[in-house]
């Protein structure tokens, strides 16, 4: 029966229900084993020394102090971005929501490298999603049940990432090893220029993984006059052996003609609530076509000429408080 069991459970689709309801289940019993470490560290909190209570204090003042420090020039350039990405009708996020999810269990299987976490299709988990601890990525999520997920980490076997160097944006893919602490680039030509100390970041490519995170860096690289490829090997920036916390991201899933589309819808709403803001209707050109409308023949002259003309030039004064308005 059992064998019976593993191929249908292998083969088929079949078992999903029952394994989603047993993960139910099993739930309880997983708080139940982790009952005395919590219990523990809520007695061992209790008796903390005051004078370490104290010390621990003032050094996270003095941390909040440097962070509101970094914080300060992070908004300013956070909003600066946003800026230029409006001028670009671009809508990519700044930010993506991140969850926080909790390991609370590992495979036993030797030859696949997944874990278990707190969160699952209740939560809003969904399958592919990117899951990344305060280092770097980790995985992706490939099994769902009703409050557990199954994630898959960088090193499986059966894994691959789209990278990219971050010093030179030259592409290539991460695929697993089975070890926990190596990944190996595929198929990167013996003349690319990466070496030793190089940090790989996620590409984008696929739609999969958000762009930007850190991925490994890479540790060796081996040159072979005889092969085309040159061998590639990288450590995973994430601890994937060691993190019990980790952030579940919830990327923009929308396709690029829905994010162009909505950029160009919020450019739009934006141009009206800066024109209804002056009390004045969109300001005309020297023709008097509004400036949101395609230019005609006559105007085309008028533009080559403005740059010899020295009194032209006070005629762009009148468009630049359009500008305070907008923001």
């Amino acid at each position: 029966m059992s064998v019976a069991l593993m191929v249908v459970d292998a083969r088929f689709d079949v078992l999903k229900p029952v394994r989603s309801q047993m993960g139910l289940v099993l739930m309880e019993s997983y708080w139940i084993t982790d009952l005395p470490q919590r219990m523990w560290q809520g007695v061992a909190g209790q008796f903390g020394s005051r004078t370490e209570l104290i010390a621990e204090n003032e050094k996270l003042k003095t941390e909040a102090l440097l962070l509101q420090g970094r914080l300060q020039k992070l908004a300013a350039l956070t909003e600066q971005n946003v800026r230029l990405r409006e001028l670009l009708n671009s809508s990519a996020l700044v930010n993506e929501k991140v969850e926080v999810a909790e390991l609370i269990g590992v495979d036993p299987n030797p030859f696949t490298h997944r874990i278990l976490i707190n969160k699952g299709e209740r939560d809003g988990v969904f399958l592919g999603q990117p899951v990344l601890d305060a280092r770097g990525l980790m995985g992706q999520v490939v099994e769902l049940m009703p409050y557990t997920s199954r994630v898959l980490l960088l090193t499986d076997t059966t894994h691959s990432i789209p990278v990219q160097v971050n010093r030179n944006g030259l592409r290539a893919i991460a695929s697993g090893t089975g070890n926990p602490e190596r990944l190996e680039l595929r198929h990167v030509a013996d003349t690319a220029d990466i070496k030793e100390g190089d940090l790989l970041v996620s590409s984008g490519m696929g739609q999969r993984f958000p762009a930007g995170y850190p991925v490994a860096t890479v540790n060796e690289v081996i040159h072979d006059s005889g092969q085309p490829f040159a061998i590639v090997r990288a450590i995973p920036t994430a601890a994937l052996n060691r993190s019990r916390y980790m952030l579940l991201v919830f990327s923009d899933r929308r396709t690029p003609e829905q994010r162009a589309t909505d950029a160009g819808i919020a450019q739009e709403e934006a141009d009206r609530k800066g024109d209804s803001a002056s009390g004045q209707p969109a300001s005309t050109g020297e023709q008097g076509t509004p400036a949101g409308s395609a230019p005609v023949a006559p105007a085309t002259p008028a533009a080559s000429a403005a740059p010899l003309a020295q009194p032209a030039a006070p005629a762009a004064t009148p468009a630049a408080p359009a500008q305070p308005r907008r923001q």
